[in-house]
């Protein structure tokens, strides 16, 4: 399987052109009031902010908070869906992380999973949560895993 993408990196305004064929967006809510609004509309998954900013499973009722706010340890949890171009004629790759190791996180769960994840969604919309540990010295992702199941889009 050939994956390409483009990539775009978010200028200090945030705003970013979603409706662009094979587009990965990779940032967090708060950088991109567009990609936030977009989220708004994942009725299984947010971002949220409380004391600090986090995930919430809304089905599962579960919150996911850094282990880098809540006790130190070098781990964090990231987004990574594909979501609606807001021009409605299909989709981009979207990738989030509490922190921008949690980022890492999903990138490297794409790494090593991104054959059964196709197998799985296809082309179709979806999103779910990743946690990842890496090494505190180098940053190096060690391992990543999916904590949610994949909640598939309809529509």
């Amino acid at each position: 399987m050939k994956l390409e993408a483009q990539y775009e990196v978010i200028p200090t305004t945030g705003m970013v052109n979603l409706n662009r064929e094979n587009h990965v967006v990779v940032c967090g809510p708060r950088l991109s009031p567009i990609v936030a609004q977009v989220l708004e509309g994942d009725d299984n998954l947010r971002f949220k902010k409380d004391r600090a900013w986090h995930l919430v499973d809304q089905k599962a009722g579960t919150e996911y908070r850094s282990p880098m706010d809540e006790d130190g340890t070098a781990g964090d949890f990231g987004y990574l869906g594909r979501l609606p171009r807001l021009d409605g004629r299909g989709t981009f790759l979207y990738i989030a992380g509490i922190h921008s190791i949690g980022a890492n996180g999903v990138v490297h769960y794409l790494e090593n999973n991104l054959a059964e994840l196709y197998r799985e969604v296809r082309t179709r919309r979806f999103s779910t949560l990743i946690s990842c540990r890496y090494d505190p010295d180098t940053l190096d992702v060690l391992e990543s895993r999916r904590v949610t199941p994949l909640y598939r889009h309809e529509g």
